[in-house]
């Protein structure tokens, strides 16, 4: 079955992870991906490890789905190639920092001038506008502007470098999709396109939510530690006796009572609904104690039949063979481009066809 995107053409510019990770979504979803790539630009996706000398498993995994032309833009014609394409493309999607298309003579006025219909997504670390427009920035930096990391890890040793970069893809990539969406069917009805002007620090700042709200409308200003979700409650991770670790989310009456039961701690069920920090130290106190004492496949044994919200933290490479996300495809096997498999992080978004079908 083709996918839902399958009628969209995109025109990708854009390098490292965010634009790439973006356009392939896109590609996932079914539309037609052409990255253009310059022959001289160092892309660090190509040479993050592990590299063996000719394929980058990160490039190789952004670049899933996609065709590829090579064209430096700075050479004489490649403006008019690029006029020429667009012509035929439904989207553009570029990472520069602002201004640097429209230098290179194919910015947004001059392709909209040849596809009035034309959706252009730019990706930026600031936006479009604002006294940091022409800023560097990486992920962390996105983080600490927006107040992410102010309320994020321990309250002794500060904000923890994350593992996974969340300004570039849950800001940057997802907000990019979604604004690149909402604008295809917002020129459906209108025949024209638009510019989609995606900051990865807003998209971070907006994805503080409950913490923003408690800020802005509430007046609490936001500490690590100091809140339900951020380890101010009982609503956190527990070492094991071999140095693994549990997740224990049993906020709700009846899992914490599952949880406590377990645990063998039926006695401070009480602690676990209460609002005082200090009881709720106490019980996280009693639950560190008790966890410790035994390990994680011994904890994976008692709750694997308990719906308590409490797992086992898993490694990369446990988590890919979860049972759960083996079932819903979450690891799939691609072909790298020189006949040989590679495996790959899979589609998170399914889509199930009206009629009922597998396919």
């Amino acid at each position: 079955m083709p996918g839902p995107l399958s009628s969209l053409r995109v025109l990708d510019f854009s390098t490292l992870l965010p634009g790439p990770y973006a356009t392939m979504m896109l590609a996932d979803m079914g539309a037609e991906v052409l990255r253009v790539e310059a022959p001289d630009r160092v892309d660090l996706a190509k040479v993050m490890p592990p590299y063996d000398g000719k394929f980058s498993t990160t490039f190789s995994y952004l670049s899933r789905g996609k065709q590829t032309l090579t064209l430096n833009l700075k050479e004489p014609g490649a403006v008019e190639r690029v006029k020429a394409l667009v012509q035929d493309y439904d989207i553009v999607v570029e990472q520069f920092r602002p201004g640097v298309m429209d230098r290179l003579g194919i910015g947004y006025d001059v392709l909209k001038a040849c596809n009035p219909a034309l959706i252009y997504c730019a990706i930026t670390g600031y936006g479009q506008t604002g006294p940091y427009r022409d800023r560097a920035g990486h992920d962390i930096n996105y983080l600490a502007l927006s107040g992410v990391a102010s309320h994020c890890g321990r309250a002794d040793s500060g904000p923890p470098p994350m593992g996974i970069q969340v300004a570039d893809v849950a800001g940057g990539s997802h907000h990019a999709v979604m604004g690149i969406l909402a604008a295809v069917i917002q020129r459906q009805q209108t025949g024209k396109g638009c510019f989609v002007d995606i900051s990865m620090t807003d998209a971070a700042f907006a994805l503080n939510a409950m913490a923003g709200a408690a800020c802005l409308a509430g007046g609490q200003e936001q500490e690590r530690e100091g809140a339900l979700l951020n380890g101010g409650s009982f609503y956190d991770y527990y070492q094991t006796s071999d140095g693994r670790w549990l997740s224990v989310g049993s906020l709700e009456p009846q899992f914490s009572a599952r949880l406590l039961d377990a645990l063998g701690l039926a006695e401070m069920k009480s602690l676990a609904l209460s609002q005082n920090p200090a009881q709720q130290q106490t019980l996280k106190a009693a639950l560190k104690e008790k966890i410790a004492q035994q390990s994680l496949a011994h904890w994976q044994a008692v709750f694997g039949e308990q719906d308590a919200c409490v797992e086992p933290v898993l490694s990369l490479s446990e988590a890919a063979e979860h049972p759960q996300l083996r079932a819903r495809a979450m690891v799939v096997e691609v072909d790298r481009g020189d006949g040989k498999p590679q495996s790959q992080l899979g589609v998170p978004i399914k889509f199930r066809p009206a009629d009922g079908s597998s396919e």
